[in-house]
């Protein structure tokens, strides 16, 4: 490292007393400014084999000197020059000691880089982990472009619609209107849905197919069939169509069971009736919403995929190209306060659905459903607090024979349970009966009297009703007049227990 000299040089006027001050004794050295300092040391660097000598240290240059000087002025009495013979060891000396030195140094510096180099692999092995990690969570959020599938099995987005979308169809609904030249068929609502079976059974919301006087589906590919209702359930807003066809591609039944929220998912359907097979993509928002529509509470999966007028009845996809979900509704608007309401979709998961579709193929109604015969009230915990009770289902009535009447449920009882499932209000309790069938033996626990009775119940098979029998078994034409009775008998099964019953 270069210091600066920060003393006054002499100037070429000044005395050779003066230069020689500043200069020293040694012909062309210059003092040392440590002459004079406690940390100044004779000690001499061993020698390195070069080309040049090494040079006498400064205090033997200034012993040379003033040597030189006297002899100068006596040269009769000159002495020769003594042999230095401790010189010799004193140099094998200091190389043996720098030797030393360079040996613990050498060992110093080879315990450091062996300590880097370990420390080095973890760190490297570390990072490389967390890379390999990240990687399988991007395989599994949003798929892994430029392969047709992931060692994990996962799509892409684009993947997803390129392996589905021949299984998506929009549905289209007309009915019967009366004009001045006759009756014409008039377009009712649009919907989609989704291929099941290759040989053509269509899966659909039931508000898509509802009070239809024909059924159109249009593939992908722009083939157009006539569709046949072949069960729904208003409930839970479910339908079951067939067409015509052999060789249609059917999709993949997934576990809606199995999404966790965050999940990345796919929906493709016919928003608006126009933008056939358009997709979007969002993630799973929430898991067991209770949502209404029509007055009936349907447990739900909520998404930030766009879900718009059209869309009902598609599928709603997972990332391995499953079907886990219908899409269904959305909510819109805004709220009290103005703000406006986005992102905020549902679709009836898949495995609440599976068993009635069964039904509707085999029966063509709900047969193997679950049925308690009870009408019931939410009892949600905000009202529930009120009265110091707990929140359930609120019993209003019991059906004459139901399994609940045998079972002694009683109006006025709080169902706080079914089997291992617990019940905080109605939409809890409709979700639980979907995981029994006709004939299961289970226990309901009700809240009675200040008191949690527990109760053996074995399930009915529920009955089929209007609202769940096929279309042509539906009222015909409204009377132009008549009794009370025959009025009546129009209007029930609009209004009957069986909409809201359980």
């Amino acid at each position: 490292m270069d210091f600066n000299d920060t003393q006054d040089r002499p100037s070429e006027d000044n005395s050779a007393a003066e230069n020689t001050a500043y200069r020293g004794a040694g012909a062309g050295q210059k003092e040392s400014p440590y002459a004079d300092s406690p940390y100044y040391s004779n000690y001499q660097p061993p020698r390195q084999e070069s080309q040049y000598d090494a040079q006498p240290s400064w205090a033997e240059q200034q012993k040379a000197a003033e040597s030189s000087a006297h002899n100068s002025q006596n040269p009769t009495s000159a002495k020769p020059q003594k042999s230095h013979g401790g010189t010799g060891k004193r140099i094998a000396a200091c190389t043996l000691a720098a030797a030393l030195m360079v040996g613990a140094c050498g060992v110093t510096a080879w315990g450091v880089n062996a300590h880097w180099e370990k420390e080095t692999a973890a760190m490297q092995q570390s990072f490389q982990s967390q890379i390999e990690d990240l990687q399988k969570q991007i395989r599994k959020g949003s798929g892994v472009s430029g392969s047709s599938v992931s060692s994990d099995g996962y799509l892409s987005p684009s993947q997803v619609y390129a392996q589905n979308v021949d299984s998506v169809v929009a549905i289209s609904n007309q009915v019967v209107a009366n004009s001045w030249g006759g009756d014409t068929l008039a377009p009712a609502s649009t919907g989609s849905g989704f291929v099941l079976t290759d040989d053509g059974y269509i899966i659909s919301n039931c508000h898509v197919v509802e009070g239809a006087d024909k059924l159109t589906v249009t593939t992908y590919q722009g083939e157009e069939y006539e569709a046949t209702v072949i069960g729904y359930d208003k409930i839970n807003d479910v339908s079951l169509l067939k067409v015509d066809a052999e060789g249609l591609q059917p999709v993949t039944i997934g576990s809606s069971d199995e999404l966790s929220i965050g999940d990345m998912v796919v929906a493709i359907g016919n928003p608006l009736g126009e933008l056939t097979s358009t997709q979007t993509v969002g993630y799973v928002s929430g898991k067991d919403r209770s949502v209404s529509t029509d007055g009936s509470v349907i447990n739900m999966l909520q998404t930030d995929a766009a879900i718009n007028p059209g869309n009902s009845g598609g599928p709603l996809f997972n990332m391995k190209g499953e079907v886990v979900g219908i899409t269904t509704a959305k909510y819109s608007g805004s709220t009290p306060s103005g703000a406006t309401i986005e992102g905020i979709g549902f679709a009836i998961p898949i495995d609440d659905v599976l068993g009635m579709i069964d039904d509707f193929k085999n029966y063509g109604y709900l047969k193997n459903q679950a049925y308690l015969g009870v009408k019931v009230l939410n009892m949600d915990p905000s009202t529930a607090a009120m009265y110091s009770l707990p929140s359930g289902a609120y019993v209003q009535s019991v059906n004459e024979g139901s399994s609940a009447e045998k079972a002694g449920v009683q109006p006025k009882d709080i169902i706080i349970g079914l089997g291992e499932y617990e019940v905080n209000g109605n939409s809890q309790l409709t979700s639980a009966l979907r995981r029994f069938s006709a004939g299961d033996t289970t226990t309901i626990t009700v809240f009675r009297a200040g008191e949690k009775v527990e109760l053996s119940i074995t399930f009915d098979e529920k009955p089929q009703e209007p609202d769940n029998a096929p279309s042509e078994t539906l009222p015909g034409d409204m009377p132009s007049d008549g009794s009370y009775d025959e009025w009546y008998n129009y209007f029930a099964p609009y209004f009957g227990e069986g909409k809201n019953g359980n």
